[in-house]
């Protein structure tokens, strides 16, 4: 199977291309591959990019979508939209992974979507992130902190770390000071991020984090 994590993506924020999605799915079909599509971040595009399952007949598409990420951790429920013979088997392998349901949490949801007022929040969320993302990236830029890409959606910033410095360490030290960071290579399999750093556009607003982030730069290991 082939697992995409679309758009926005995690850590870039980078969203995939109409190009990309017509050849994964012609990859796909060529090669008898099954499609995993984490969709798990979909509500905070302004407006849907290209998905793998967009013009498919969902026969090899399995798209998995959240709403804790929108919504609040502690409300850990999801959906999952796939074809139908697929689905008993994958029944049966969640009772026999989690036992019971959110019957509580899937209520909660549901009369959000009744009502409307997931669409509000999730549009008023989009609003905040899109008001916080320049001014995170002018942060970062003066601290010398490049994005490898400035996304249109979504709160995560993909950024290359001056020279020298590893991402590793970068973490190490902030931990010691109070500050937790995100380095590149969390999200590398193959351990080749050392010089980048995710960092979260909803959480950059405190006004002690550009002097906080200078210091740690200055005193970083080499």
């Amino acid at each position: 199977f082939y697992l995409s994590n679309t758009g926005p993506h995690n850590p870039t924020g980078a969203r995939l291309s109409a190009d990309k999605a017509r050849r994964i799915r012609a990859l796909a079909q060529a090669h008898d591959l099954i499609l995993i599509e984490d969709d798990i971040f979909g509500d905070f595009e302004s407006s849907p990019s290209d998905r793998p399952a967009a013009d498919d007949s969902r026969d090899r598409v399995a798209q998995v979508g959240s709403f804790s990420k929108a919504l609040s951790a502690s409300l850990r429920c999801g959906y999952l939209i796939v074809r139908e013979d697929w689905l008993d088997a994958l029944v049966d392998l969640r009772t026999a992974t989690t036992f019971s349901g959110a019957g509580l949490t899937q209520a909660i949801i549901a009369r959000l979507l009744r009502d409307g007022a997931w669409q509000q929040h999730t549009r008023l969320l989009r609003q905040r992130l899109a008001r916080a993302r320049p001014r995170a990236i002018r942060l970062l830029n003066a601290l010398g902190l490049r994005p490898w890409h400035e996304p249109e959606d979504g709160m995560f910033l993909w950024c290359r770390l001056p020279d020298g410095i590893d991402g590793a360490r970068l973490a190490q030290t902030g931990l010691q000071q109070g500050l937790m960071l995100a380095p590149g290579n969390v999200f590398s399999q193959s351990q080749s991020a050392g010089g980048m750093m995710r960092f979260n556009v909803s959480q950059m607003d405190d006004p002690r984090l550009p002097d906080r982030l200078a210091t740690l730069l200055k005193v970083c290991p080499r």
